[in-house]
Formats: C-alpha cells, structure tokens, sequence
C-alpha cells in the first residue's frame, strides 16, 4: 500500500482539526473586534453629547482621534471609519442586539439602513442565506426588501419575520420585477430564450438567492412525452418550505395571453405525473420583458392552479426607477 493511502485518513483528521481552528479563531477575532468597534462608538457618542456645538465639535473630535490613533494603530481609524463606529452604536444602542455571528463588514452596510424593521430583516436574511458583503449590498440596492412588499402588508411581513422568513403561502415566494443583472445581459440585445437559460445556470446560486427562501434546482429542459410529441419545461424547482414543485418559463419578449395556456399545460402534467405523495400543488411563473396588467388578468382569470406572470429586468434599474414600479404595482 502506497504511503499516501496509509496516512489519507490521518491528514484529513489534522486537515480537519485545522479548519475547525481556523474558524473558531475567526469567529472570536470577529466578536472582540466587533465589540471594540461598538465600544469605540459608545464612548464618542459620550463625548460628542457633552460637546456644546454638536456638529462642530464632533468633526473636531473625529479628526484628532483619526489622527492619534493612525499613529499606533495604522490604517483602519480614519475619520470615515469612526464614523461608522459611531453609527453602528448608535443603530444598536445594545450590545446583546448585536449578532457575532456578522461580520464589521456586513454592519458596515445594515447601518445605512435607518428603518429597523428593514434591517432587522437583513440581519435575518444574512445568517439565512449566509450571503456575501457583495450580495447583500446587491439585494439592498435592488429593492428586495421593497419588492417582497409588493405581495405583503406590513403586519404581513411582520409575521413572516417572526417565522424566520419561511413562506407558508404561494404570494410570499413572488417577486415582480426580478432583477437578474447578475446574468451580463445588455437590456437591448438580442439573445434567445436558451441563451437566457444557460446564463441562469452559469450563475445558479445568484438566480436562487433572487428566487427567494428554499429553493432547489431539479432540471433544466425538463422533457416529457405525450402522444409521441415532446415537451420541454424551461426551468424546474423545488421550494422545500412550500412542498412544491416550481415550474419558470422564460420568455424574451412581452407577455402574450396564450403563454398561460402553456404553463397551465405544464402545471397540470407536474401535478398528475411528477408529484409525489405530501408534495402540494406545483407553482408556474412566467417571466417576461414587459407585462400587461388587465392582460394577465384576462388571461389567467378562471386558472385553478396557482401561476404567476412577473417582469425581469437584465439591468440594475436605479434606485428611482424601482420604487416607480413598486409603487405602481401597489
């Protein structure tokens, strides 16, 4: 036996003993930073209050702290980043609302929030998700929180909250507009519904975050045959919170009526050949350029199985021009 087998097990367990250090000494450098940080704050919102021209003084203050702590410590206490210590106590006032479990870096963010229901469901969604800095600043900016509104009042989204964010009914997983920047598409060239497709996949995890909670991918072309002819499912999910199936029929261009006759078609093929015993009934939503509303109406007026038709939009609109749509959906 080659000396490499004979000491494989071993050098994973050291392996293994390693990361598990690793992370351990992570997570406490994390807490001891995060509560120096919190400290920091603490003691020149202290100061600052004692100050008799609040503004002034405390410009004042920040740069002399800046500058002698730069001396000792280095890079990391400029003016910009006391600020954010100074926000950051001031967003949490206590240090038992403080999770260690989030680094300085994803506070640096949640603390431009000022609504704290908004933030404390951000908060939530990190340690959900285990998102990124750069996810998390991407789905702020791209008004998910707003846009899961749409569907939710605000004792609604309370509620969800509380659960910890997992949905119990069809309305809460629908999102309208998606925002799949993420895929590199320019908003004006042409491309094909298989194009689109791949692109998804190529990005997968990206596509599920914006999907929404308990998401998991189960096919793509998902194929069957009826009377000898074939069909094709774009895309097929499964939501572990729902129990159910979820169809995504990508579309490149406006919504036109006869697409919900298609996923109907598909709905009820998954309902009666796919489902399994305990799984609820499948979801369809068809995602599309452009939407309108009194023709989805038409259209889906009558439809027994749970379809939805949301817009996308393969640029990151800006701020403005998201809450235009959200408002008008309204």
């Amino acid at each position: 036996m080659a000396i490499a087998d004979q000491y494989a097990s071993l050098i994973r367990e050291i392996k293994y003993i390693l990361q598990k250090a690793r992370r351990a000494s992570y997570a406490a450098v994390n807490i001891e930073m995060l509560k120096a940080y919190f400290e920091i704050g603490r003691r020149i919102v202290e100061e600052e209050q004692q100050g008799k021209d609040r503004a002034e003084y405390g410009e004042r203050l920040l740069d002399t702290i800046s500058v002698e702590l730069g001396k000792e410590f280095g890079k990391g206490f400029d003016a910009s980043n006391l600020r954010r210590m100074r926000a950051f106590y001031i967003c949490y006032k206590k240090w038992e609302t403080v999770s260690p479990k989030l680094s300085w870096s994803h506070y640096c963010e949640l603390i431009k929030i000022s609504e704290e229901v908004k933030r404390r469901y951000f908060e939530n969604y990190i340690l959900k998700e285990a998102l990124s800095v750069r996810d998390l600043k991407r789905q702020i900016y791209s008004l998910h929180y707003e846009r899961l509104l749409v569907s939710k009042d605000k004792e609604a989204l309370l509620g969800y909250e509380k659960k910890e964010n997992v949905p119990d009914r069809y309305k809460e997983l629908i999102k309208d507009p998606y925002v799949l920047e993420f895929l590199g598409l320019e908003e004006k060239s042409i491309y094909t519904e298989k194009e689109l497709e791949t692109k998804i996949l190529d990005d997968l995890q990206k596509f599920l975050l914006e999907l929404g909670q308990g998401f998991s991918f189960v096919a793509r072309q998902k194929r069957f045959t009826l009377d000898n002819d074939h069909f094709y499912i774009d895309l097929l999910f499964y939501n572990i919170y729902l129990r159910c199936y979820v169809i995504i029929e990508l579309k490149t261009e406006k919504f036109k009526h006869y697409d919900v006759g298609q996923m109907n078609f598909y709905l009820n093929y998954v309902k009666k050949e796919i489902n399994k015993e305990g799984d609820n009934e499948p979801i369809g939503i068809i995602l599309c350029t452009e939407k309108d509303t009194v023709q989805v109406e038409f259209a889906t007026t009558g439809i027994t199985n749970p379809l939805f038709v949301s817009k996308y939009n393969l640029h990151l609109p800006t701020k403005e021009e998201l809450e235009r749509e959200v408002r008008k959906l309204l």
